[in-house]
């Protein structure tokens, strides 16, 4: 079997268009020239060459392909997630929930995993529905795109920011930028950039409406410094309120305490639903966090009380009523709340009862901005939805034009979603492009 990171160089031979001529030879057009070399970009090149589609080229502009399902899931891939009902499946997408449903209902979570096992990559469920390749490693994703993309004859040339798309007056899209040495001609054209600007300036160019990009799926920085002693702790069913003027969001589920503030999944959901909203605010507003593991504030005074009575003789910070509470959380609870961890059980008092509850039930932590600049995963905002005929992916401005993955205005929360909107919309392209006229 050929070595699929051969692919680089059997592109590197390729032979431009001669700048001498005003077009093209009809010999060094392409079918279909992908711009992008990511998650969705090779999943439109292998579906459409798959089907038929002579002369495919994928265009990256970083040295590396598929960054992002290199570093995503901690170096593992997140590939997709065990939700197997298409109308369950577009809960989990803040934006693009309606237009999702008919792309999922074409190509969805188990079509994804069959067609990477048909590949030679299994793809094993977690207890929480995420699914990573059985290799436990993104470097195992890759390869088997790098090695279909290269049985199905797909071409790749990295190290090319394409800088102009331009659709021909007689059909086809001239593509030139810097890496190449003349203009590409290409009978059709997938736009697959992310979230990298160019894409977005090259949508507009050619007449699309786009909503402003704004970050997703980030920690938030908080005016809480007792919590940032606790840095490293992860809490399971932790409920979190934000009030924004007059929106509410809510989620609940594990949160990670960074030095900075919270971060992990449900802070992470959070953020991905109130992105414009937070983006409004300037990342300023209040967040309410519910530690109580669903206890609610009757259960947590029902079990203060409790341990007044029964651990009555040992001290409050040794004797820990919430098991799911660390116990550096717990004491740092107690020092919030103004309660002496060396003091028994029998003299806890009413009042640091009631200071106690609120801080497990209600805490009120101001957020003063989001994550690290750079640590955002994805974008919300791009190509509006409504530009493309999304049964195929076809640009409804410019025909013969295909959009897909991050850069279209969808966005996912983590465990896989991100990366099935991309199989779903690359898969869907190919499909049409191998098809069309």
């Amino acid at each position: 079997m050929t070595d699929p990171d051969q692919l680089e160089s059997v592109t590197a031979t390729t032979e431009s268009p001669s700048s001498s001529a005003p077009q093209p030879e009809a010999a060094d057009c392409w079918n279909l020239v992908v711009i992008g070399g990511g998650a969705a970009g090779f999943m439109a090149a292998i579906t459409a060459a798959e089907q038929g589609v002579q002369r495919v080229l994928v265009l990256e502009s970083t040295p590396e392909l598929l960054n992002k399902v290199r570093i995503s899931g901690g170096g593992r891939c997140n590939v997709t997630h065990a939700c197997w009902d298409p109308a369950e499946m577009i809960g989990h997408y803040p934006r693009g929930q309606r237009a999702l449903k008919g792309m999922f209902s074409r190509f969805a979570a188990g079509d994804a995993i069959a067609w990477f096992a048909d590949r030679g990559l299994v793809l094993i469920e977690e207890a929480d529905g995420r699914m990573f390749p059985e290799q436990n490693r993104s470097e195992a994703v890759i390869q088997c795109l790098k090695q279909a993309a290269l049985t199905a004859g797909v071409q790749v040339q990295t190290r090319v920011m394409v800088q102009r798309l331009s659709a021909q007056l007689e059909g086809g899209f001239l593509v030139d930028g810097r890496g190449l040495d003349q203009p590409l001609l290409a009978q059709k054209v997938m736009l697959a950039t992310g979230g990298h600007p160019s894409g977005r300036k090259m949508a507009e160019h050619l007449g699309h409406q786009l909503v402003p990009p704004v970050p997703s799926l980030f920690s938030l920085s908080l005016n809480a410094s007792a919590l940032a002693a606790c840095s490293g702790i992860a809490v399971d069913d932790v409920g979190l309120e934000l009030k924004l003027n007059d929106q509410r969001f809510r989620q609940v589920g594990r949160v990670l305490i960074t030095h900075r503030g919270l971060s992990g999944p449900a802070t992470l959901r959070l953020s991905a639903f109130a992105a414009r909203a937070l983006h409004g605010s300037r990342y300023r507003g209040e967040l309410r966090v519910d530690w109580s593991g669903g206890l609610g504030r009757s259960g947590v005074e029902q079990r203060l009380q409790q341990w007044r009575q029964v651990e009555a003789r040992r001290t409050v910070a040794a004797a820990k009523p919430f098991d799911h509470l660390p116990r550096r959380l717990w004491q740092a609870f107690l020092k919030l709340a103004g309660v002496d961890g060396e003091g028994r059980w029998a003299d806890f008092s009413a009042k640091a009862q009631r200071n106690l509850v609120e801080i497990l039930c209600a805490q009120c932590l101001p957020i003063v901005g989001r994550g690290p600049f750079g640590e955002e995963f994805v974008t919300a905002g791009g190509v509006a939805l409504g530009e493309l005929n999304l049964a195929t992916m076809e640009s409804r401005r410019c025909p013969g034009l295909y959009i897909a993955g991050e850069l279209l205005d969808v966005d996912g929360v983590t465990g896989g979603f991100n990366f099935q909107a991309c199989w779903s919309g690359g898969w869907l392209a190919g499909q049409a492009i191998a098809t069309a006229d």
